[in-house]
């Protein structure tokens, strides 16, 4: 009895335990997001004052702003490598030292070559920074709280664009020439610290596995679980899903690999040129997913929001960057809430939402654009429009920050198969950045052909698109292990792709779990 009692006892201090440091390694992993969340909210204020003091043309700001998404794509795929080689947490510090030099090149750029420059350096960060996080993160946590903590990347992008939004207020009464400088050369702090906090970090127990160091991952298991049985689970579940047969209990086992280009052809095989049904179901829905949430065009509400509050007739600087503010302590704010609902809501019930909200929004944001745009300015201003233009932008952020900001990632890092979720996750982040740039691209472009009102009609309408998708295609991923995806997309073959022949191999391309 007395040996019972001690074991009852035990529970709660272990599942507190585990909790706990499963919550600090999803911190500290999801803090690298916080790179690319500061470069968005300081370009849309820096952007103004770069143009003012280069002299240069709205497309070079479009091409300035971003570029850093295309860019980000090399650092999307060296991502797998570097994982596969050096380890997860070893990669998020490769991150902050592309970040750390590109805002450093940032800042003290003489020229418009030279802040191209720095935006390739901390293009190829961000990359690394958005593929690594999330799966990491995904991966640490127990599936009863994975939604939560892997949402945290979604937090920190958001935390970083609201210090870039505080740190175009706080530099923008500095001389012209410095200020801009000072405002893009900040973003190096956040990368040291960043560098620092991940050493504590430990390794994802799945590439452990992967690496066949079954005693240092049954560690981190037992670290990051509720209870010592728990972790004896999850490692059988990951055990099996690598093709290591389950009654090795070694240290240490041999995992047997391909050559480094079979490998890498078949991992391209199985997922692109000819996967099964379930694998090409689960690309295109976490493809779409990524495809959407920036197809709907928050990026240019929080990109250009100083300039879509000049058109709606707030001229003054000041007020300007204090509305540009609202929108980043609002977008923290729902993402806060997201991440509590994650688990408890569900992954589909907040997307539906989130869509729904954001096409209703963009359709009040576009009306009262369009209604400013149309108005003479000796009737002096459209009161009641230019307050639509500021509620319905908050709205936008507040509806995307719910569901679609952070969903998408948590999403994605989930349903692919363990062979082929690197390169699955990697494909879902280079479409995300190439949508992303494509929107950031040609805003003013788009806003001078169809009107500025019309471009937010437009994304009005792919956000529409977005809810019919979700509707249709997104099963409920909440509470599943991550071994138990492939029932929810059809499992036929699944159990091929994820322990059939070359499976115990990590995947040679891209690692075995990397992801935003």
């Amino acid at each position: 009895m007395a040996t019972a009692a001690l074991l009852e006892a035990a529970k709660p201090r272990n599942r507190t335990i585990g909790s706990k440091y499963a919550f600090i390694c999803a911190i500290l992993a999801s803090m690298a997001s916080i790179t690319l969340g500061y470069d968005i909210g300081v370009m849309s204020g820096a952007s103004l004052y770069i143009k003012k003091d280069l002299n240069i043309t709205d497309v070079q700001v479009e091409v300035l702003i971003g570029i850093l998404s295309l860019y980000s794509l090399i650092g999307c795929f060296a991502a797998g490598r570097t994982s596969d080689w050096i380890g997860r947490r070893f990669t998020v510090v490769f991150a902050a030292g592309f970040f750390f030099a590109g805002a450093l090149v940032m800042g003290l750029a003489r020229d418009y070559a030279a802040l191209m420059a720095g935006r390739f350096a901390a293009g190829v960060g961000v990359g690394y920074a958005v593929v690594i996080a999330p799966v990491y993160t995904a991966e640490m946590s127990p599936a009863s709280a994975r939604g939560f903590l892997t949402s945290f990347g979604e937090v920190s992008i958001n935390l970083g664009i609201l210090l870039g939004y505080v740190s175009n207020y706080a530099f923008a009464r500095l001389p012209l020439r410095i200020g801009w400088r000072v405002m893009l050369g900040v973003g190096a702090v956040p990368s040291v610290l960043l560098a620092f906090m991940v050493f504590g970090l430990p390794e994802s127990p799945r590439w452990l596995v992967m690496k066949g160091r079954l005693a240092d991952a049954r560690v981190v298991l037992a670290k990051i679980s509720d209870t010592p049985e728990e972790a004896e689970e999850r490692l059988a579940d990951i055990k099996a899903a690598a093709g290591i047969a389950d009654d090795l209990d070694g240290d240490v086992v041999t995992v047997p690999v391909r050559s480094k280009s079979g490998g890498e052809k078949q991992v391209w095989k199985e997922l692109i040129l000819s996967p099964t049904p379930a694998v090409r179901r689960v690309l295109l829905t976490a493809a779409g997913l990524h495809f959407f949430q920036q197809a709907a065009g928050v990026d240019s509400v929080v990109l250009y929001s100083p300039r879509v509050f000049q058109s709606a007739g707030i001229a003054d600087d000041d007020h300007l960057l204090a509305a540009t503010c609202a929108i980043g302590v609002t977008k923290t704010l729902f993402i806060l809430v997201a991440t509590l609902l994650l688990d408890r809501v569900g992954r589909r019930p907040l997307l539906l939402g989130s869509a729904a909200g954001v096409a209703a929004s963009l359709v009040g944001l576009g009306t009262g654009l369009t209604v400013v745009g149309r108005s003479h300015p000796e009737d002096g201003p459209v009161t009641w429009a230019v307050g639509l233009c500021v509620a319905s932008t908050i709205a936008v952020v507040s509806f995307f920050s719910v569901g679609l900001g952070p969903v998408p990632g948590v999403y994605a890092a989930e349903i692919f198969p363990l062979r082929v979720r690197a390169l699955g996750f990697a494909v879902c982040v280079a479409c995300n950045r190439v949508v992303s740039g494509a929107v950031s691209m040609t805003f003013l472009s788009l806003s001078s052909a169809i009107t500025i009102g019309g471009s937010f009609f437009l994304y009005a309408g792919m956000a529409t698109l977005a809810w019919v998708l979700f509707y249709a295609c997104l099963p409920e991923t909440r509470g599943r292990t991550l071994e138990e995806m492939g029932e929810l997309f059809g499992k036929t073959g699944g159990a091929a792709v994820e322990a059939g022949e070359g499976s115990s191999s990590s995947s040679r391309l891209l690692g075995s779990e990397l992801s935003v």
